[in-house]
Formats: structure tokens, sequence, C-alpha cells
């Protein structure tokens, strides 16, 4: 029998090999100093278009073979000294060409990968991983690997978050994903026609310009008014249904999967568990169609919205994929605010309601633009009554709930002594919610 000696390898772990990013990566990051160029010359667009009548065009072309070779250069650099490695507990990521970055991301919270591809990457056969990391005020991203590589790594990093030993974590894969709905091009573009924001915006991009020139005749002053506000326009419209265009849900292992994107394709996960607050809108122009939109909280997390528009019954089933246990209440089931509210908010106070199940905190806002919202009390963080002097004049008070989101749910106006009761019944509520609620884990 012999003894492992000191330099033997029983019980070392092996040594951790970094990666590069995908070698189109150069080409992207080399935009940067012409970015600078660019931004300068809008930021101040007299001093640059004076500068450049100054040059000729010997000074010119010299000017673009020094820049063009230094932003090649910088793209290089910068895409060679990125290097990520992915170990037993983390997923280490270091940055910087002069001053370096590491980033140590702790896999057990990480609660969502996403996956996207702007247009340019489509065509180069590559994508970009985004990370949402619990504590994390923005997103850390890998940009850009290989197509394959980027969704063989977002499977690894998932089951290594889910608890999978590291030697077989990269043999699961991607979980196998079921539809559940796809969002059809035309139901999304006669849901944008009959948003009013649309229609607003639209608006106020042909009327106001209009106003200006005839009070100010000044072209500047029109022009610089009239791009917000048709950007505004096209955002609300035609951006839209570029972002939104066939939105796919599915559900999978590690939650649910959300496909969508006409130029960039992006994929996206909502983390199981993690969902603190559930929306349902209803827009004035949807209501006999029976549409409503449907949006999410989710704790550190920017996935905002789970679908842009969907039968009312379709969108309740696929919520009760997102809150497992809960049912929607129903218009009937919400209680209205007494009738001395109306000396408080007229009229609004129609479209305030308030429904308590053994699941959930559901408040209900809006009289032309109905919202529905739905805390699972588990995810309930603190509740609180708020009355002004007005209020207790006419008896009544607010509830408000803060979940885990740094979002407030709040319902307005309810008798004050209701209100009491709601105050000490939610936060016991709260109590056993999060006592009986299963862990947030992956791939259960």
């Amino acid at each position: 029998m012999t003894t492992p000696g000191v330099g033997d390898a029983v019980g070392e772990r092996p040594p951790v090999s970094e990666r590069r990013l995908h070698p189109v990566t150069p080409l992207r990051r080399a935009w940067a100093p012409v970015a600078v160029l660019i931004g300068w010359a809008v930021h101040d667009p007299d001093q640059a278009q004076r500068q450049l009548t100054r040059l000729t065009t010997t000074t010119l072309l010299i000017a673009l073979a020094v820049l063009l070779p230094a932003a090649a250069l910088y793209g290089f650099l910068t895409w060679w000294y990125t290097h990520f490695a992915v170990t037993d507990a983390e997923l280490r990521i270091r940055t910087g060409l002069v001053f370096r970055r590491t980033a140590h991301i702790r896999l057990e919270r990480i609660q969502a990968i996403d996956v996207t591809q702007p247009l340019l990457a489509r065509v180069a056969g590559v994508a970009k991983l985004k990370l949402d990391v619990i504590g994390a005020d923005k997103k850390d991203e890998l940009a850009f690997l290989g197509a394959e590589e980027a969704r063989a790594l977002r499977a690894e990093l998932l089951a290594r978050a889910a608890g999978f030993a590291p030697e077989t974590a990269h043999e699961v894969g991607e979980a196998p994903s079921q539809q559940l709905l796809r969002v059809p091009p035309g139901v999304l573009a006669t849901s944008l026609v009959l948003t009013g924001a649309t229609w607003a915006t639209l608006a106020a991009a042909l009327v106001v310009p209009t106003i200006l020139w005839l009070v100010t005749e000044s072209a500047w002053t029109v022009l610089a008014t009239a791009i917000p506000l048709v950007g505004a326009a096209g955002a609300s419209s035609v951006g839209r249904f570029v972002t939104e265009y066939d939105w796919t849900v599915g559900e999978s292992q590690d939650g649910l999967r959300i496909d969508h994107g006409l130029l960039d394709r992006a994929h996206e996960t909502v983390p199981p568990g993690r969902v603190q607050t559930v929306r349902i809108v209803e827009p004035l122009l949807w209501r006999r169609r029976g549409w409503v939109r449907v949006e999410l909280d989710v704790a550190g997390s920017a996935n905002s919205l789970l679908l842009p528009v969907a039968p009312r019954e379709v969108a309740e089933s696929v919520v009760a994929r997102v809150l497992p246990g809960v049912t929607v209440p129903g218009r009937a089931s919400l209680s209205r605010p007494p009738r001395r509210a109306a000396r408080c908010v007229p009229l609004w106070w129609r479209g305030y309601g308030l429904a308590v199940t053994d699941a959930v905190f559901a408040a209900r806002t809006g009289l032309l633009r109905r919202s529905l919202a739905l805390v699972p009390h588990a995810k309930v963080q603190s509740v609180r009554l708020a009355q002004g002097p007005w209020e207790r004049l006419w008896g009544v008070a607010d509830v408000h709930v803060d979940t885990g989101a740094n979002k407030t749910v709040t319902a307005r106006l309810r008798d004050a002594e209701e209100a009491s009761e709601l105050l000490r019944g939610q936060a016991e509520r709260s109590r056993t919610g999060r006592r009986d609620a299963l862990p947030d884990r992956w791939m259960a």
C-alpha cells in the first residue's frame, strides 16, 4: 500500500479553463470609438459642422486612415482581454482593457438567463446571454457566443443552479418545452390599433408641432419637438409590433419560456417562484373582443410582460401556470369601496375593487383601462395603512401591499374599519403563506 504524496492529483480539482467570446465580437466593440464621435456630433451639431468644414480632403482621409485601424485595434484588444469560465460554484467573467474587472456570479443566485439575437447577430449566427442575478442592479452579459454554444452554456448554468453535479450538468441539456400559446400577428396588430396610447401619441406628434409652427415659425423648434414625438408614436405602435411579433409562450421544467421578436429575437424565461405580482390589464377598446394583457413583477428581473394580448380565458389559464393554485377573481367577487369614497375621488372610485382569497391579495384600479393586480400572500413583504386628512373625514383608508420586486399594490378607499382588519389579516396570511410556500428551485 502506498500513501499519496504531496504532488499527487488525488483530491485536487482540475484547473478551470477560461474561454473567449466568439471571434465576431471585435466587430461589435470596434464601434465604440466611432459611437463617441457620433455622440459628440449629435450633442453639438454646430461645432461639429464647423470642424468638418475646416477639414480638407487630405486631412479627412488621414483621419479615417487613423480612426478605422484604431477602432479595429480597440475591438480586438477588448475581445482578447475578455474571458469567462464556469467553476463548480460560480460563473467568472474577466473584462477590461485598461481597468480590469472580474465578476464572480454565484450559480445558486442565478434566477434567469435570456438568450437574445439582434438582427445582425442572427445573420452572423451568434447570440447574447443575459443573466438575471439576485441582488444585482443590472444584468451581466456574455456578448457574443455562437448560437449553439450560448444555448448549451445556458442549459449548463441552469442545471448547476438547479443543483446538478458539475460533472453531469453539461449533459443535462435544455429542458424540453411545450407550447402553450402563440399570438397571431394579425391579433397583435389589431390590439395596437385599438390601444388609446397609440392614437394619443400620434395625435400629439401631429398637433403639437403644427401649433408650435403657427406660434413661433421656427423650424428648429418644430423639429426639436416633432422628432421625439414621432419617435414616441413609432415606439408605441411599430416598435411594439416589431418587439412583440410572434410572441410564443411555452412551459418547461425551468419555468415559462417566452420567444418573441421580428428583427431581434429574444428567448426569455420566467423564473419559477420569483413572480411577485401578476397584472391583468384590460384597455377600454379591447373589452368587446374579450382581450387582456398580462404583465409581471419579477424580483430582480427585467422581464415584465407575459402576454401582449390574449383572450381572457386563455390568459387566466397561463396565469394559473405562473401562480399554481391561484384562481383569478371574477368581477362579481370584487367589492367596491363605500359610496362615500366618491367624496375623495369622484367617478373614478367606481374603478377600484378588492378581493382576498386563500391564495392572493387582488386589487383592481382604473375605470377606462382596468388593471387587476394579483399578489400571492407568500410574496408580501410588508403591509401599510395610509389615511390622509380628507380620507379620515369620510372614514376611508388605503391599504398598501409591498412585494419583493420593490413594487406596491394598493387597495384604494376601503372602509376604515375594513382597512384595519385587512391590515391585521394580511400580515397573518403572509406569515402563513411564507411558511407553507415551496422552495424556489429550478427544474423541479
